[in-house]
């Protein structure tokens, strides 16, 4: 039994490439280290924080799905 389960960090048919959720991860640790500098370049801090957020967005969307698989998975395993 296989399912069409598509690989989430493959971009889908004309999509843009997005990172899988441990380089969102390690990206959103990097942001956040520059953030908690003393010298922070203010002309960068409105984009780092936009990126930050589209970061958490999709680690929230990754976690999601995947919690949905894992439900699916258990409700077979009791059918």
């Amino acid at each position: 039994m296989t399912d069409n389960v598509e690989n989430p960090s493959t971009p889908a048919a004309g999509g843009s490439s997005q990172p899988g959720y441990a380089e969102a991860l390690a990206e959103l640790e990097s942001i956040l280290a520059e953030l908690e500098r003393d010298n922070v370049d203010v002309d960068r801090l409105a984009g780092q924080v936009q990126r930050a957020a589209e970061l958490i967005r999709l680690c929230r969307e990754r976690i999601g799905n995947a919690r949905m698989q894992i439900e699916h998975v258990v409700a077979e395993l009791g059918s």
